[in-house]
């Protein structure tokens, strides 16, 4: 399998023409400017590309800045990748990235209060179930935390 590569995702319209003329980018590009607006834009704790062998492959993204030492990601496939093992690779960059980054910082990630694809990406990383919490935009959901080295 190709190596995964992470494509920052930069903070203006104009500086990421490379995606905005990609149909598989077209809906994620947007929320992703719109997602700096709200919280900031502070490298590396921004929205990514990510990429195999060429081809944009999914999306990855920190859910802002650390705060209180914790760091929340975000991944997916685009749909003709999915069921490759595409999203744990990228699942993975983002763990390498925060951990070079800061050796110190808790990774965390929520999913939907249910086993599904997303759940096994984070058990096949180390991400351990912490339980039940309740996200100002997603309602209920399950929270997990990187317990691995």
């Amino acid at each position: 399998m190709n190596p995964t590569k992470l494509i920052p995702i930069a903070q203006l319209v104009d500086d990421n023409q490379q995606f905005v003329s990609n149909p598989l980018c077209q809906e994620s590009i947007y929320a992703t400017i719109d997602f700096y607006k709200r919280v900031g834009f502070a490298p590396p704790w921004i929205g990514y590309y990510a990429e195999q062998g060429g081809l944009l492959v999914g999306c990855a993204a920190f859910k802002g800045a650390p705060i209180n030492g914790t760091v929340e990601i975000a991944y997916g496939t685009f749909e003709e990748f999915q069921k490759q093992g595409v999203a744990t690779l990228i699942c993975k960059k983002l763990v390498e990235l925060a951990q070079q980054t800061d050796k110190t910082i808790r990774i965390s990630a929520r999913t939907l209060p249910e086993k599904n694809y997303s759940t096994r990406v984070l058990e096949k990383n180390e991400f351990v179930l912490l339980g039940m919490v309740e996200d100002p935009e997603d309602g209920n959901v399950w929270e997990w935390e990187f317990k691995g080295k």
